[in-house]
């Protein structure tokens, strides 16, 4: 490979990276009062983002009914979890859109040994229930999530996700 055509690549990498990053749901994460372990700065940058493209992954399946993706983003309980919700939507032949408004995260606890860190999400989407290009109700709604996250050979992943009450 030329110079010129390598660094031609590494440049289109960095703008697909960026258009990628760009699309993501904002999420920002305090670990200000975490128990536990202190959550270095690459660890706390890898979880936000992590945490972020997981709710991506999560809006796209729920929208186009496809859970083949979600082991991308999810492990354990929760991609059980969501997997199931995609089956159940799409045997109704429903669908629901996340209109993703934010993420506002607290780190709980990251664990001595680096292998889980337990967050707090207040999270701000507008639902939308779908038949086909039809929107059959909207809402805008503020919810809260408990997730555990868990180090896999690349990334973190979120292997509980569970909304709780106010």
């Amino acid at each position: 490979m030329t110079r010129h055509l390598a660094i031609a690549v590494l440049l289109l990498g960095s703008v697909l990276c960026a258009a990628q990053d760009a699309e993501l749901p904002k999420v920002q994460l305090s670990a200000d009062n975490t128990a536990g372990k202190t959550l270095e700065d690459l660890t706390e940058k890898a979880v936000a983002r992590d945490y972020a493209k997981a709710w991506r992954t999560l809006a796209d399946a729920m929208d186009k009914n496809k859970a083949g993706d979600i082991g991308q983003d999810f492990v354990g309980v929760a991609q059980d979890n969501l997997a199931a919700a995609v089956e159940k939507q799409s045997k109704a032949g429903l669908h629901q859109r996340y209109v993703d408004r934010g993420h506002k995260v607290d780190v709980l606890f990251y664990s001595p040994d680096g292998t889980s860190v337990e967050l707090r999400d207040t999270a701000r989407l507008e639902l939308q229930f779908m038949d086909g290009d039809k929107v059959l109700h909207s809402e805008n709604v503020t919810r809260r999530y408990i997730a555990l996250m868990t180090p896999t050979e690349v990334r973190w992943k979120v292997r509980v996700l569970q909304e709780v009450e106010k």
